[in-house]
C-alpha cells in the first residue's frame, strides 16, 4: 500500500507542482477534438510557428491530412515546408547543429508534449509571457519561469507588462503576487482572439498527443447508436413474449 501511495505522489507530483508553481492558478483550455476547423488552423499555426524549431516526429504529414479532413494538394501548399512527401513525419526546419549553437539545446519534440503537460499548461504558457530585460529572449513567463523559448507568439498577442504586488505573510516572508497584465505594444489580434488562437494550437498539440482520440470518439457514437438499437429491439422483442405470460 505505502508503494502504491508513494508510485502516486510520484506521478501526480509534477502536475501539482505545475498547477501551483508561483500560486497561479492554470487557465482552462476547454479543447474540443470535435472542432475539425479549430484543428485545422492549429495544423497552420504549428508549422508557421513552432516547426521551425520544434519536431513533432511521431506524427506524419498524411496522418495529419486523413485525420483532419485536408487534401494533400493543400497539405503540400501549406503545411509542408521541410519535405514533398506526404509520408514524412514533421520535422523541424532548423538543423539540429544550428539549434544547439543558438540555444545550447536542442528545442524538444512537441509530439506528445500535451500528454506530459496537460492542455491547460500548455494553454497558460502560451497566455503567460511578458517582457523582462533581464532575460536574453527579453521575455519571462508567467507559468515556466526562466523559460529559453522566446515569445514566438508576440506579433499576434503584442508584449505585455506583467504587475506583480509584494505579499508579505505572517512570518515576514515577501513574496511577488502576479495580480495582471497591462499591454505595451498592440498586437495583430486582440485578447478574445490570440486566445482563440493559442486554443486552436494546443488543440492540435493535444490531438497530435494521441491521434486513435479521433477514431475512439466515431467509433464511440456508432457502438452508442447500436447499443440503443439493440436496446429497443430487445425489449420489444421481450414484451412480446411476455404478453401471453401477463
Amino acid at each position: 500500500m505505502r508503494r502504491l501511495i508513494a508510485t502516486l505522489l510520484l506521478v501526480l507530483a509534477p502536475q501539482l507542482a505545475l498547477a501551483n508553481e508561483g500560486g497561479l492558478k492554470l487557465l482552462k483550455a476547454d479543447v474540443d477534438l470535435n472542432d475539425t476547423a479549430s484543428l485545422q488552423r492549429g495544423a497552420k499555426m504549428f508549422v508557421n510557428y513552432c516547426g521551425s524549431c520544434h519536431s513533432a516526429a511521431y506524427m506524419r504529414y498524411n496522418r495529419v491530412g486523413a485525420d483532419l479532413g485536408i487534401p494533400e494538394e493543400v497539405l503540400k501548399t501549406n503545411l509542408m515546408f521541410t519535405t514533398d512527401k506526404v509520408g514524412e513525419p514533421m520535422r523541424a526546419a532548423m538543423p539540429v547543429a544550428d539549434s544547439q549553437e543558438w540555444f545550447g539545446v536542442t528545442p524538444p519534440d512537441l509530439s506528445v508534449v500535451a500528454r506530459s503537460r496537460g492542455e491547460d499548461w500548455l494553454f497558460s504558457y502560451l497566455n503567460g509571457f511578458y517582457s523582462d530585460a533581464s532575460k536574453s529572449t527579453g521575455v519571462n513567463n508567467l507559468y515556466f519561469p526562466s523559460a529559453a523559448m522566446p515569445h514566438v507568439l508576440w506579433e499576434l498577442q503584442g508584449v505585455n507588462r506583467a504587475v506583480f504586488n509584494t505579499h508579505t505573510n505572517p512570518e515576514g516572508v515577501q513574496t511577488q503576487v502576479f495580480e495582471k497584465f497591462e499591454n505595451e505594444i498592440p498586437g495583430t489580434l486582440d485578447e478574445a482572439q490570440y486566445r482563440r488562437a493559442t486554443r486552436d494550437l494546443v488543440s492540435f498539440m493535444v490531438y497530435m498527443g494521441e491521434p486513435a482520440k479521433l477514431v475512439r470518439y466515431a467509433l464511440g457514437v456508432k457502438v452508442i447508436g447500436f447499443l440503443f438499437i439493440f436496446f429497443v429491439a430487445a425489449y420489444l422483442l421481450k414484451r412480446e413474449y411476455w404478453k401471453d405470460v401477463n
